[in-house]
């Protein structure tokens, strides 16, 4: 039997789960999200007693389990279950650590002030990003996504004195993002300097490949609305064929001719041969 995606398994789930809770009968409701419930507490059962195996296996244990965390289904099923071997603020650290570089690409950093008992993780963004509206909202997209998966029980976020909550699903089957989904992306092999236009999730894009990696943005020109696949990269500036505007790719699509202008950047992530794309979700339809 041919494996399936388990994002689209979970989300199937959940969708089912809204479904049921729009029925009318509040006996077959209440019955049908307690299946659900027992179900998923079995399950964890289950896990419970493989983790506790592991651990009184000492250090090989320890090892394979581990291992196991590493795996995005097998550590999420962890999380959901609260059998992580790793605490809160370790696995926030190392979301933070994995959006280090795209944080970069917006001369930028973040710094973790806390996360306190009720689950509230405080953040302050250092560097240029923390002084643009455009850089700031995409950096905490992206904080906020690996934040998110890696650590569902996160109540909220705070960045800069700004608070996001997430909202709630009827049954939460797998961690999942609120209001943005990241989206695979197939990046193609071509020289800096490179622009390609895309369509991924209804949502069209324009790819800049600089030296230092893969930027996006959506596909227009705030200054004249142009589309921006026939754009020239030169360096680090991306000028429009339309009206001839430029825009600094790696710090958020700022204008670079004095203007209150900039593109509207995407958050994209590029690790271990894959990329992918912070699309929001009421373009993508990904989570029900």
């Amino acid at each position: 039997m041919a494996a399936r995606d388990p994002r689209t398994v979970g989300a199937r789930i959940e969708a089912l789960l809204e479904e049921l809770g729009g029925i009318a009968d509040p006996t077959v409701r209440d019955k049908a999200e307690e299946v659900a419930r027992l179900l998923v507490e079995l399950y964890g059962t289950g896990l419970e007693r493989v983790v506790a195996a592991l651990h009184a296996a000492g250090p090989p244990g320890e090892e394979i389990l581990g291992a196991l965390t590493g795996d995005e289904l097998v550590g999420s099923l962890l999380m959901l279950h609260g059998l992580h071997p790793r605490d809160v603020e370790t696995r926030v650290r190392q979301a933070l650590d994995q959006v280090r570089p795209y944080l970069g690409s917006h001369s930028g950093g973040v710094e973790l002030l806390g996360v306190d008992a009720q689950g509230v993780v405080r953040l302050r963004l250092e560097g240029s990003c923390s002084g643009c509206p455009s850089s700031t909202l995409t950096v905490r997209l992206a904080i906020e996504q690996a934040i998110e998966e890696a650590a569902p029980e996160v109540t909220r976020v705070e960045v800069e004195g700004v608070t996001a909550e997430p909202a709630p699903a009827l049954l939460q089957i797998q961690p999942g993002p609120p209001d943005r989904s990241w989206t695979p992306l197939d990046l193609p092999d071509l020289p800096a300097g490179t622009v390609t236009a895309r369509e991924i999730g209804n949502v069209p894009l324009v790819l800049c490949r600089l030296a230092t990696g893969w930027y996006a943005y959506r596909n227009g020109c705030p200054g004249c609305g142009s589309t921006l696949g026939e754009a020239t990269l030169a360096g680090e500036v991306l000028t429009c064929p339309g009206c001839g505007r430029r825009y600094d790719t790696r710090l958020a699509g700022r204008s670079v001719d004095g203007q209150d202008l900039h593109l509207d950047p995407i958050p994209l992530l590029a690790e271990g041969g894959t990329a992918r794309v912070a699309l929001p979700q009421t373009v993508t339809g990904a989570r029900p």
